[in-house]
């Protein structure tokens, strides 16, 4: 096989890996749990009430205030990412705290409506 070949084969190899790894080592995308879902994009998040907001990104951990309208207005969830497939989500406290109440939501695909 040629040099340049072989220089392409890579290159379309690394263009194959690395949208699944990017996606794996980041909090961003479509969470569930019992029928409520959850979408995050860097600062931005979909609520499980549908409200779009701002919240504190990083790459495995979110958090964001409860927006006006939705049950628990003003309250504090956060995120953290466990896996690629599973993250803790907790109200009002960090999930690693004491007295948290963790719930642990599933990568799932795009609701449709």
């Amino acid at each position: 096989m040629s040099r340049v070949a072989h220089a392409a084969l890579g290159l379309a190899a690394a263009l194959v890996v690395v949208p699944i790894g990017a996606r794996a080592d980041a909090i961003d995308g479509h969470w569930c749990r019992e029928g409520r879902h959850i979408e995050i994009e860097g600062p931005r998040i979909t609520t499980p009430g549908r409200h779009r907001t701002q919240g504190d990104y990083s790459r495995h951990a979110f958090s964001y205030r409860v927006p006006a309208g939705e049950a628990g207005a003003g309250v504090t969830v956060w995120m953290v990412l466990l896996s690629e497939e599973e993250m803790q989500l907790a109200v009002g406290k960090p999930p690693h705290e004491a007295g948290a109440s963790a719930e642990t939501w599933r990568r799932c695909p795009a609701p449709t409506s």
